[in-house]
Formats: C-alpha cells, structure tokens, sequence
C-alpha cells in the first residue's frame, strides 16, 4: 500500500486538507458547490442547523442540517483550476486516511450539485430561466493532465470537431456526461436541460470585447449553431466540465444547476439576479432532500 508523501497530501498543523481546511468529519455526504463565498451562507441560512463554519482564501464551508439531510455548501472561487482544488480534496477527506496516508479500501461516492449562474447563447432560453446540464464541453483543457480517456463521450466529442473550426493553439475540448440517476432528481417543469460550454475565462474565452481584440471572433455564433442528436449548446460557464469529468474520474456523482443571469443571443441582463439566485436555491434545496 503506497503511503502519501506529505508534499502529495498536505495537511495543516490541525490535521485539516491543505486549501479547504477541512478534516473528514467535518464534510457531509451531500454537498453543494457555489462560486461565490457570499453565497455559502444564501444557502445555510435555509438549513435548520450549521455545526460547521470555516474558511480558507477564497474556500468557505458550511456544514448542517436541511429537511433532515447533512449538508454541506463550498465555494469554489471561479474557473476550473479552482475546481482541481476543491474536488481533489473533497475526495481526499473521504477516500484517503489522513492518519496513514493511504487510499481506503473501500471508496465513498459524494454527491456534488453546482449551483451557479451562467450565460444563455440560445435567444429562447430567456434570463432568470434554470437550467441542468446533462452534458459538459470542457473547452479549458483540465481533463488532459489526467488519464480520462475512458470517461469522455467520443462520439460526441467527434461530433463537435466536425461542427467546429476549433483553433490548434487552444486546448482540445472534451465532453462529459452529468450523473444520470442524479440529473433525474432534478427533473422539473421548471428546469430547462441543455448542453454546457465551460469556458477558460470569462472575457476573451466567451468572446466579451473591453479593449483586446479576439482571435477567435466567431466562436460564440459556432458554439450556438452547433447541434447534435437533436441537442445544442444552450450557455456558457466556468466550472460545469471540471466537476463532472474529476466526479468521474473519482468516482463521485455530479450535476450543475444554472441561473440564468444573461442572454448572449438577445445582449439581455436579469434586473435582479440575486432573486433568481434565491429561486434556484430554494428549488435545489427541496430536491435534494429526494436523494
């Protein structure tokens, strides 16, 4: 059995992951990922009880008690280099013994729900709508720094390259599925379901012009023309195909939830997105007391 070196999994002086500053019982089974620090608490303020409230930089946690389920709510920060992170150590709080530094026998499998917001690139996919994603491009290259060939669904990655004039200087895009049995909990009227594009950044990558000129000024038209097996591409993110692919690969279950916050077809804005937000909160957190 291999042992961790202590420059492989870091740990603080108190025994918690290095960056989350966790230790495993602090973490519940369910968790929630949200981007922005703030909105931790958007979330556990709905919970009956919180027994868990740290942080580190940008890392907040809060771990409670919702509709008689344990939870807990991270905030990632932006992008999917953060989510290398936040994943990686997530699993290692359950799958590794920090006493021994060893891999576990036997593997736990977390459920992981995004709640975000996003961007529509579909003009009928209007602001304030909430949107799944059953599908992921990861168009930010994370995937490729790990063996992740046997989680990455070919065909419809061979679909996309034939669509899309993709540039040979960007990273190639990769494409993942969300947790089937898990998306299904979330099924709703309510809730559009649509194929995700995570992009890099958020100017240059989604093709938002302040003063750099693109050197891929048409990507957004390409993105929103593309079609297959009767799907599109509905909106653009920064962290849906990193959870999904890492979740795969670890063995964990994952899904992204979206607010729509604006229209990139129609250059529309929602007025309030803060409600939306609360909407998408209150909707997500009545679901998963399903699971």
């Amino acid at each position: 059995m291999t042992t961790l070196d202590a420059s492989e999994l870091i740990l603080n002086g108190d025994g918690s992951i290095y960056h989350l500053n966790l230790v495993p019982e602090e973490l519940a089974p369910t968790v929630i990922t949200v981007g922005d620090p703030d909105r931790v608490s958007e979330v556990s303020k709905h919970f009956e009880s919180v027994e868990v409230r740290k942080g580190k930089r940008e890392f907040i946690t809060h771990t409670g008690w919702c509709n008689g389920k344990r939870l807990s709510v991270i905030s990632t920060g932006i992008g999917t280099d953060n989510i290398d992170i936040v994943l990686n150590e997530l699993d290692a709080l359950v799958n590794i013994d920090f006493n021994t530094r060893t891999v576990k026998k036997n593997k736990t499998s977390l459920n992981i729900i995004r709640i975000g917001t996003t961007g529509s690139i579909q003009n009928e996919l209007k602001v304030d709508s909430m949107l799944a994603n059953n599908y992921a491009i990861g168009l930010d290259g994370l995937l490729h720094y790990y063996q992740s060939e046997a989680v990455q669904e070919h065909d419809f990655q061979d679909a996309f390259s034939a669509q899309i004039n993709w540039p040979s200087t960007h990273p190639k895009p990769y494409i993942i599925t969300a947790d089937k049995e898990l998306l299904a909990i979330f099924k709703d009227a309510d809730l559009h379901l649509g194929i995700t594009a995570t992009n890099v950044g958020f100017y240059g990558p989604q093709s938002r012009v302040l003063r750099l000129p693109l050197n891929n000024s048409a990507l957004i038209d390409s993105l929103s023309s593309f079609h297959h097996k009767g799907q599109k591409i509905t909106n653009l993110e920064m962290e849906t195909s990193g959870i999904y692919g890492l979740s795969k690969l670890l063995g964990h279950k994952a899904v992204s939830l979206n607010s729509v916050v604006a229209n990139r077809a129609n250059g529309t804005v929602s007025e309030d997105p803060k409600l939306a937000m609360k909407k998408l909160i209150v909707f997500a957190l009545h679901k998963i007391s399903k699971i």
